[in-house]
């Protein structure tokens, strides 16, 4: 099943997740169901958040050849190197701007046959993890850029929320 990822402006978006208790059947499935929206979305990571689930999980594809399905989620350090690169959002379509993020992250996480995880991460999965990561607080990438690049967009996010916002009105008819 394909969910509706959620837009900017919508309130489940902004909130802090709650962890998962026991991974369930129901769980395993909407990880699947997950990175099936991803795939077809062309995403490369998709938060529980993003499709209106308020648990901590994220599934991540960056290609690699391996699905990360990440319950419960860490991260234990940062590397002192940044990299600084675009990043988009399926959350926030069309827009893409800088976001400094750790080059090098140890994360510790459980997967979905609940064993626990511990790996360092480097480059683009550590910066996919970071982007994933934030989603389960609350935050999105755009809360990330410098207030330049947040003014330049500034336009383009109100109209995203404001369509969001009509989107909402006409379904709740």
């Amino acid at each position: 099943m394909v969910y509706e990822i959620k837009k900017y402006g919508e309130e489940c978006l902004g909130k802090e997740c709650v962890p998962v208790e026991k991974i369930t059947e129901e769980t395993l499935k909407i990880l699947e169901d997950m990175v099936e929206t991803m795939h077809e979305a062309n995403g490369v990571g998709l938060a529980a958040p993003q499709v209106g689930i308020n648990e901590r999980y994220f599934v991540i594809d960056i290609g690699d050849g391996v699905v990360r399905k990440i319950i419960n989620p860490e991260i234990l350090e940062y590397s002192e190197e940044f990299t600084e690169t675009d990043e988009g959002c399926l959350s926030v379509p069309g827009i893409y701007k800088k976001v400094k993020r750790a080059y090098e992250i140890k994360v510790k996480y459980l997967n979905e046959n609940g064993e626990e995880k511990e790996e360092t991460m480097t480059g683009f999965l550590a910066k996919a993890f970071q982007h994933e990561f934030d989603h389960l607080s609350g935050t999105l990438f755009i809360e990330r850029i410098s207030p330049v690049a947040k003014r330049l967009i500034s336009q383009k996010l109100k109209q995203l929320k404001k369509e969001t916002m009509k989107e909402h009105k006409n379904l709740n008819k």
